[in-house]
């Protein structure tokens, strides 16, 4: 059990990957405090993930809006009153925002797109860094997905929002990387979530015809595994990962369990890093 008696707050833990990764923590021994906009499924969650809970393991839930400041203090004073101490944040909270070309969607809903998956991680971000100075270590996981490492087109918020967050993910590693805090992103790869259910209502008028294609062989195929993405959240909440940070590493694509033996060569580099590439990467000497 790698989070044996760690407190760990997951945000959009009430349905999807979210819940996934709260079933994976409490499995590994974690006191984990949930937290979703949606009270009912919230509380829901709960009590489905407590059965699985052992004496003594706090399942505790809490009803915020990430992007609502007011929210997020009063989740942490929560968390530092109820949880035996706080160690790890999984930032899971995101939605993909309007579907379409961006001179066509509402900029309200692309503002707030904006103000959830991108400040809202920020903000929670801010709150339990500040714990964790106090703790003298902790560990921080932002989810990212495939918006951050190509273009995304119609989904230009949510493109946007994650790229942000892998590069304030690096910025914030290496602000707090001599405080014994660790802070990566995740890539959990194509997921048969909600999100999937929203491309698929869309249609291809709105997505793309190629995208929605690809969206219907996903759902027919399963997609990614929801656990596999679960298991590396807990893999970097867990002092297995110490010394891993400013990462954004893939789920279903790197070798993330064998990290450990490459801390060196993984530290020291860009590897798992955005940069920028120029001619010279690509053969030419202009």
């Amino acid at each position: 059990m790698n989070l044996r008696e760690q407190g760990v707050i997951i945000t959009g833990a009430s349905q999807g990957l979210g819940k996934a990764i709260a079933h994976t923590c409490i499995r590994e021994g974690a006191h984990v405090l949930l937290c979703a906009r949606d009270a009912d499924l919230l509380e829901s969650t709960r009590a489905e993930l407590s059965a699985g809970a052992v004496a003594g393991q706090l399942v505790l839930a809490q009803t915020v809006d990430v992007s609502r400041p007011e929210d997020v203090s009063k989740l942490m004073e929560i968390a530092e009153r109820q949880l035996p101490a706080l160690h790890g944040l999984v930032n899971n909270a995101g939605v993909y925002g309007p579907i379409g070309l961006v001179e066509d969607v509402d900029w309200q809903e692309w503002r707030q797109a904006i103000e959830i998956n991108l400040m809202g991680t920020v903000l929670m971000c801010r709150a339990a860094v500040s714990a964790f100075r106090r703790n003298g270590r902790g560990k921080i996981v932002n989810l990212s997905g495939g918006g951050a490492t190509a273009p995304l087109p119609r989904f230009s918020a949510y493109a946007a929002s994650k790229a942000a967050v892998v590069r304030f993910t690096e910025t914030l590693a290496e602000e707090t990387s001599d405080a014994g805090i660790d802070v990566n992103s995740v890539a959990p790869g194509p997921l048969n979530t909600r999100l999937l259910d929203e491309v698929l209502a869309a249609g291809p008028e709105r997505v793309g015809e190629a995208f929605y294609e690809r969206s219907i062989k996903q759902r027919d195929e399963g997609g990614a595994p929801l656990e596999k993405a679960a298991d590396l959240c807990a893999f970097l909440l867990s002092a297995r990962s110490d010394g891993i940070t400013g990462k954004l590493i893939s789920a279903i694509w790197d070798p993330w369990d064998q990290l450990p033996e490459r801390l060196d060569q993984v530290g020291s580099s860009d590897i798992y890093t955005l940069r920028r590439i120029v001619p010279k990467d690509r053969g030419m000497d202009w």
